[in-house]
């Protein structure tokens, strides 16, 4: 086996990679991480620094890996910033380490791309030259963010400290349509849901479900300013640009979604999701002033209705948020792996997650006694 550390995913065979990917995921495809590097939203200067593994052999790319050497914790959903802080307090540095993500998106999707899902000779090899390559850029650790649940047995083997957190997603259990959710739902919760829903029709607003190709410049730059707001509320800006959108709405037009919500015939609010075959997943959100139960339907309602009409059996709406459990979201774990090279640190950071795991089971336990449904 060849293994080949690449600085751009341009340096990668497109068709090479998404052979591996597959369609399961939007954000593993080469073209999402290919433009993200491309419309400079991931660079050397903004923190990330491409560092893509492959390992070929006769028959072509056998496995690869999304790799990045990070020189900060912004952008990974998976908080780190207590580690720095004790590494700097003992006189040592944190940064840089190599972080196996998708930049900037909580979505739970394998992290270890195989030509034959149960290859784990390439798995192993995939992580062996992880470790080699932190060991010779001098970065104090590896991290494997949001990785799917069928990489943990490949991590444990390779003595990696697992973490686990959790989301909250809505999963589709067949319902003829909206209404027949509703109806899984306790009397006072579903009078609740209903009573957003209509707060929303009384106040004129009406919605349009937009894909990739029908999503214009003029309407992305709509897009991208309402979007903007809710980052230049928490004092920042976008992580991902408008040139990252018009490329992705063009090239994988099958792969975003844009529920765009208008009064009068203008636009005041805007959702931007993802999708594959069978999930949904929400990404992005803003709108011009303060409109009541407008983002719980543009982000959720709205969301599953397209889930139900479309057959999604998932609906990821991103991180935290204990709000969206009343709307009909459960719990569900997810999990992170790291390598660390200090063996003191690795032990008093494996310590650590032994607790903060009881920690979130607990949480999860008690969360599931909030759901809105009947019989939890």
């Amino acid at each position: 086996m060849k293994v080949t550390v690449h600085d751009s995913m341009s340096d990668i065979a497109r068709d090479d990679w998404n052979s591996l990917a597959g369609n399961a995921c939007p954000f593993l495809r080469h073209e999402f991480l290919q433009f993200a590097e491309e419309t400079g939203c991931v660079t050397l200067e903004q923190g990330w620094s491409p560092r893509h593994l492959t390992i070929s052999d006769r028959g072509g790319l056998r496995a690869a890996m999304p790799l990045y050497e990070k020189s900060h914790s912004w952008g990974e959903f998976v908080f780190d910033w207590a580690w720095a802080n004790a590494y700097d307090q003992a006189g040592l540095s944190y940064y840089p380490k190599l972080v196996s993500a998708i930049p900037f998106t909580p979505a739970p999707s394998t992290r270890l791309l195989l030509r034959e899902p149960d290859d784990s000779e390439a798995a192993a090899g995939l992580l062996q030259a992880a470790v080699t390559l932190a060991n010779e850029t001098d970065c104090s650790s590896l991290h494997f963010l949001f990785p799917s649940s069928a990489d943990l047995p490949h991590f444990e083997k390779a003595g990696l400290l697992i973490r686990k957190d959790c989301q909250f997603h809505w999963h589709n259990n067949g319902y003829d349509d909206f209404e027949a959710f509703l109806a899984t739902f306790t009397s006072v919760k579903r009078k609740k849901a209903r009573r957003d829903r209509r707060r929303v029709r009384e106040s004129g607003i009406k919605f349009k479900r937009l894909r990739g190709t029908q999503i214009d410049t003029q309407t992305w730059s709509t897009v991208y300013e309402l979007i903007s707001r809710t980052f230049l509320i928490r004092g920042s800006t976008p992580y991902f640009s408008q040139a990252f959108f018009q490329a992705i709405s063009s090239e994988i037009p099958d792969g975003i979604l844009v529920i765009l919500a208008e009064k009068e015939s203008l636009p005041v609010a805007a959702a931007v999701f993802f999708e594959s075959d069978t999930t949904l997943y929400g990404r992005y959100w803003g709108s011009n002033g303060q409109y009541d139960s407008l983002h719980f339907e543009t982000c959720y309602y709205q969301g599953i209705d397209y889930c139900i009409e479309t057959g999604k059996r998932v609906f990821e709406p991103g991180t935290q948020g204990e709000h969206k459990i009343s709307r009909g979201f459960s719990p569900v774990s997810t999990w992170s792996a790291h390598w660390l090279a200090h063996p003191e640190f690795s032990d008093a950071i494996e310590r650590y997650l032994g607790e903060e795991g009881k920690h979130v089971d607990r949480y999860i336990d008690a969360v599931d006694a909030h759901t809105p449904y009947k019989n939890p």
